[in-house]
């Protein structure tokens, strides 16, 4: 082993027991957006002028920074700009196309130079994503000199005890946004759980998994995992100084902390509702044979008119494809006014939009849209010895590349994923209990179906960040809690 080759398994080594032993909770930070203004980027007009220095030169959100800088014009004002990226995700027409970065730069402030051509400024590190950061002297149409600042990922679990089923919030900042570093995953207990992205949260997640296992200490591991599982030996990559963690959490004796009742888990809120258009729904979305009512204006009096749904029908498996097709869900006569009000139980469809029309004849269509939420049903059975089967089943899941399946994890360890498009959006999940006796708990995350990105390969695995971060539709989790009984084996002998 050469002289560097050994520093940099040390330092691994060290970043690893300091993960292990002492885990700093981020201190409060504005968001990078929050510095200042938006303002152009310049470019450098012959070469790089002045130098500009900060201390200290790596931290994590919250760190106090002072920059300094000589050898400047003197009596001059400049713009101190923080350089960074937004974030998106590429989802066209059902289809994920995988994420972007643009370039964005924030002034932190306005700045002045003496008479010497120097000035100092201090500011804290933002809320922003991790790794190298460039802090840059401008003016408006040039830029002088910069130097290079790196934001440290850190993570906080809260709490850090409590008995099984705790929900475990696990708090990150500093995720980067560049190959081998945009892409870190959960391991619990040597299981793996999912991974966790921040690509609209600018390099911010946060999730909560339930405490599994007997009471004792049990370990939260964080790792990097370019081709959707973890890279497990960092310390050889060429970014070999990239941290890991291993975080404990301590499961204590008491009454389990079981999940709320599935059917009080669906969404109360969806986001990224589509416009309306001239037929409008009320309530805008609903679970499956919820009733609804889609009113409208401009119709003829006293003609009476049909209420067409839509729906995608197939899959993405047998060559063959889907189509979109229409059927009639309600009629009605409009009154006097030209008003025209539809009422209707959502069919048992697809979860996700679909598109409501009314025939105006002469090739004209009033339309409008509606959206199907997910739902859940309580598990059939509940308890019982190891092998018992269980089923869960859900309703209105989706049929886009970025909606269509549900990854099954139990007891933190992910165990597969199921697809709603051939059923149209009925799946159900049939298990079968294991483990020791006591609460074991079953959560379906959502996540990516398939996509053209390579890297990284995140499809078909748990996204833990679904809630803030989750590409094209607003989706929910469910979780559940299955009680394994002393006793025999079901199928089995005693």
């Amino acid at each position: 082993m050469t002289i560097r080759s050994r520093r940099l398994a040390g330092f691994a080594c060290a970043l690893f027991a300091l993960a292990l032993l002492s885990f700093t909770p981020s201190i409060a930070a504005p968001l990078a957006s929050a510095l200042g203004p938006e303002v152009p980027i310049a470019e450098p007009r012959d070469g790089f002028v002045g130098r500009l220095n900060v201390a200290p030169e790596n931290g994590p959100v919250g760190t106090p920074l002072t920059v300094t800088a000589d050898r400047l014009p003197p009596n001059q004002e400049f713009q101190l700009i923080w350089r960074t990226v937004k974030g998106s995700w590429k989802v066209d027409n059902a289809e994920y196309h995988g994420r972007e970065y643009n370039p964005v730069a924030y002034e932190i402030a306005k700045v002045r130079s003496d008479s010497e051509g120097r000035l100092t400024a201090k500011f804290e590190t933002p809320e922003d994503f991790g790794f190298s950061h460039d802090i840059v002297l401008q003016q408006p149409d040039r830029m002088f000199t910069q130097v290079g600042f790196s934001i440290d990922m850190t993570i906080e679990i809260s709490p850090k005890e409590g008995p099984v089923g705790t929900p475990i919030t696990v708090d990150v900042k500093g995720i980067g946004w560049r190959s081998l570093f945009n892409s870190w995953v959960l391991l619990y207990d040597n299981s793996f759980t999912g991974w966790m992205s921040s690509v609209t949260t600018g390099g911010s997640a946060k999730f909560t998994i339930p405490a599994t296992g007997r009471p004792g200490v049990h370990i939260l591991e964080v790792l990097h995992g370019e081709l959707t599982f973890p890279y497990r030996n960092m310390q050889q990559n060429p970014e070999p100084d990239r941290p890991r963690w291993a975080i404990p959490f301590t499961i204590t004796p008491g009454p389990a902390v079981l999940p709320p009742p599935p059917e009080t888990q669906a969404q109360t809120v969806v986001r990224r509702l589509p416009p309306q258009g001239e037929l409008v729904a009320a309530p805008a979305f609903s679970a499956i044979q919820e009733p609804v009512v889609v009113s409208g204006g401009g119709f003829e009096p006293g003609k009476t008119y049909q209420l067409n749904w839509t729906r995608v029908i197939g899959n993405r498996m047998t060559g063959r494809g889907w189509e979109v097709s229409a059927t009639p869900v309600a009629e009605t006569t409009a009154d006097a006014g030209g008003n025209a009000i539809f009422q209707f139980k959502v069919p048992d469809d697809l979860g996700g939009e679909h598109g409501l029309y009314v025939d105006m004849g002469g090739g004209k269509k009033k339309e409008g849209t509606f959206w199907i939420k997910a739902t859940a049903a309580p598990l059939d059975v509940g308890r019982g010895p190891v092998g018992t089967e269980f089923r869960i089943h859900l309703k209105g899941v989706g049929w886009s590349e970025t909606a269509n399946i549900v990854h099954l994890v139990y007891d933190n360890s992910y165990i597969g994923y199921a697809c709603a498009f051939n059923s149209q959006g009925d799946v159900e999940l049939i298990m079968k209990a294991t483990g020791e006796p006591g609460w074991h708990y079953i959560d379906l995350y959502p996540g990516i179906y398939k996509g053209q990105e390579t890297r990284p390969n995140n499809f078909r695995i748990p996204q833990l960040t679904y809630a803030d971060d989750h590409p094209g539709e607003d989706l929910p989790a469910f979780r559940f809690a299955f009680e394994v009984m002393p006793g025999g084996t079901v199928g089995g002998g005693q």
